[in-house]
């Protein structure tokens, strides 16, 4: 296997939820962003590869302007690399994006990155004025210009809709060249085989089941990637799922499962789920195949180890932030990963190099 087969970031990613209880009880949005800068500064420090905000527009999440809290940390950290986890790029505006983290990229001096999804949530969409009939239509339009921009200082451009652009200039350029830009996705397989003809690196949003199944969507990503003429070794994957690091995996999995019951019952009555979700279910979901990376560092890390040996992924994502644990806990678990889980992984991958 290759070297880069063999490597692996480890990070955070968030959405920025803004409840103190499981309940539901709102949170103080302004204090979960300092929060949020809070989390990424320790990251920063226990060794973490990468910090991602999701984009939502709920009274719920905090984090409707990743670029602007990402920026915030920038001149607080030295290593870390910041992007968003999604950019919902079909309700934005492609010029824009990138000036905003160009401008983040600038800040951070080479940290920045984007990434593009359609959005999971769609409240997006009437607050900026689209229709969702034009949902694939507005992100394949929108994606084509965020990469003539990351690639060329002026821009000539007419779409369906946005206005033209005449040959003018986007700035400021961002310190890489080209602005690192990823495609984001649930498992579709739409966006799976777009993502490897533009040979643009992926990252998959893994919330259920066992992350082993999406081989078959890494294979298509690959498949399309060479089809195109694309370098399949030098590709980068990424997952994102949740989960929760303590000291002991019962610890863990008590801090996390009231809070994580409550969201997800949440989330599934809005989207006609199945909205019993018990402890169970979340116990399955925390086994060693299951897609909850819940327990102790050795534990997770396994289950880390596990996933890149399944999927080859250069990136694991812990999306460890429900608000409604206690913060000195999310600070907590964000450090184990850093300084107990991440070692671990780093060191198994650098004797399996060693040995290759």
């Amino acid at each position: 296997m290759n070297l880069m087969a063999q490597t692996m970031e480890i990070g955070i990613s968030t959405f920025l939820e803004a409840t103190s209880s499981p309940a539901g009880t709102p949170k103080n949005h302004a204090e979960r962003l300092r929060e949020a800068v809070e989390e990424i500064v320790l990251a920063d420090q226990v060794g973490l590869d990468v910090y991602g905000i999701g984009e939502h527009h709920r009274p719920d999440y905090a984090g409707s302007a990743p670029a602007v809290i990402l920026a915030a940390a920038a001149a607080q950290t030295k290593h870390i690399r910041l992007t968003s986890a999604v950019t919902v790029l079909s309700s934005d505006d492609p010029v824009r994006v990138y000036q905003q983290f160009a401008t983040l990229d600038g800040l951070s001096n080479g940290r920045a990155e984007i990434m593009a999804g359609r959005g999971s949530f769609t409240e997006s969409f009437p607050l900026f004025g689209y229709s969702l009939e034009n949902y694939e239509e507005l992100f394949d339009e929108k994606l084509e210009l965020l990469l003539d921009i990351a690639r060329s200082e002026k821009i000539s451009w007419r779409g369906g809709h946005r206005p033209s652009i005449p040959n003018l200039g986007v700035y400021p350029r961002a310190v890489q060249d080209p602005l690192p830009v990823w495609i984001a996705t649930g498992g579709n397989a739409q966006s799976t085989i777009r993502a490897g003809l533009l040979g643009l690196p992926i990252a998959y949003a893994i919330i259920g089941g066992m992350p082993e199944s999406f081989a078959q969507l890494v294979d298509l990503y690959k498949k399309a990637a060479a089809q195109a003429g694309h370098d399949v070794t030098k590709l980068q994957i990424a997952t994102h799922s949740h989960g929760f690091i303590a000291d002991t995996k019962q610890a863990a999995g008590d801090l996390l499962f009231e809070p994580y019951q409550a969201q997800m019952s949440k989330i599934g009555r809005e989207r006609g789920w199945n909205s019993s979700f018990t402890r169970e279910n979340f116990d399955a979901g925390s086994g060693l195949r299951g897609a909850l990376y819940v327990g102790d560092p050795e534990y997770v890390a396994e289950k880390i180890l596990l996933l890149h040996r399944n999927l080859g992924v250069t990136r694991f994502f812990h999306h460890v932030d429900v608000s409604a644990i206690p913060h000195r806990e999310v600070l907590r678990s964000i450090e184990l990963l850093g300084t107990k889980v991440a070692p671990i992984v780093r060191r198994e991958l650098a004797k399996q190099n060693s040995q290759a």
